[in-house]
């Protein structure tokens, strides 16, 4: 199971390394359905563009500790065979992927609703910090903005 946070430029994962980590497990046979996330940096916005973004967590070791726990608690709950996940952080561009998570499962209806819970789960629970430089100046916001 693949379940990091990483700094940007450390090492690089694309999607496709993690839809390729799911079907190692054994139990893929038992899969019907992988569903897949990528969140990017937006540049546009209705009120803002932003140039740049930087993005911390206060306690690497703690978060990835947490984001661990997300994941097991969401594949015990949901019954999925395997889940796959990256948060990247430092600092971005637009366009750049910043989170990165694939489930994999017996049918689309709990596969699908596993990646909703990843995702959101991630963005609400984990201690990230964004700094979004735009024209006008920058906004800082804490986790689940």
């Amino acid at each position: 199971m693949t379940v990091k946070i990483i700094k940007k430029r450390v090492e690089t994962i694309q999607i496709n390394d993690l839809i390729d980590s799911v079907k190692e497990n054994p139990r893929i046979i038992e899969c019907g359905a992988i569903f897949s996330f990528e969140g990017i940096v937006r540049g546009k916005d209705i009120e803002k563009n932003t140039i740049k973004m930087d993005l911390t967590t206060p306690n690497l070791e703690e978060t990835q500790n947490e984001l661990q726990e997300i994941v097991e608690q969401i594949k015990e709950k949901h019954g999925v065979v395997e889940i796959a996940v990256v948060h990247y952080i430092g600092q971005f561009i637009p366009g750049d992927p910043l989170f990165l998570a694939v489930v994999a499962g017996a049918h689309r209806q709990e596969t699908k609703a596993a990646l909703n819970d990843v995702i959101e789960r991630v963005k609400y629970e984990l201690d990230f910090k964004k700094e979004e430089h735009t024209e006008d100046g920058t906004n800082i916001i804490m986790s689940g903005g």
